[in-house]
């Protein structure tokens, strides 16, 4: 086969994956579990390993973090964090965080 060809089959089979999740209505949650895997990557070790518990519910990015100072630098970033998470998942996946 050659390269092109497998380059445009992958792009085809992305796009035939993203229909199916959608139709099947766990587009959102495919992004949400996408993008919640990647958080070390995304945040950084030091944000990654004092997060205690993280989840998305009604848009809304729910953080446990086990640093008080960490939390408030956090607090001071919300906009910049969900700006990154929805480029991560390619969508607007994210509107808030709740930070505890």
């Amino acid at each position: 086969m050659k390269k092109g060809r497998n380059h445009q089959d992958g792009i085809q089979i992305k796009e035939a994956l993203d229909g199916y999740f959608k139709a099947l209505g766990i587009d959102e949650k495919v992004h949400e579990t996408s993008v919640l895997s990647k958080w070390e990557e995304l945040m950084g070790e030091a944000v990654s390993k004092r997060t205690e518990n993280r989840y998305i519910k009604n848009k809304v990015l729910h953080l446990q973090i086990s640093s008080a100072v960490m939390r408030d630098e956090l607090q001071h970033d919300k906009q910049a964090i969900i700006e990154k998470v929805n480029a991560a998942a390619g969508c607007k996946l994210i509107n808030d965080i709740y930070l505890r």
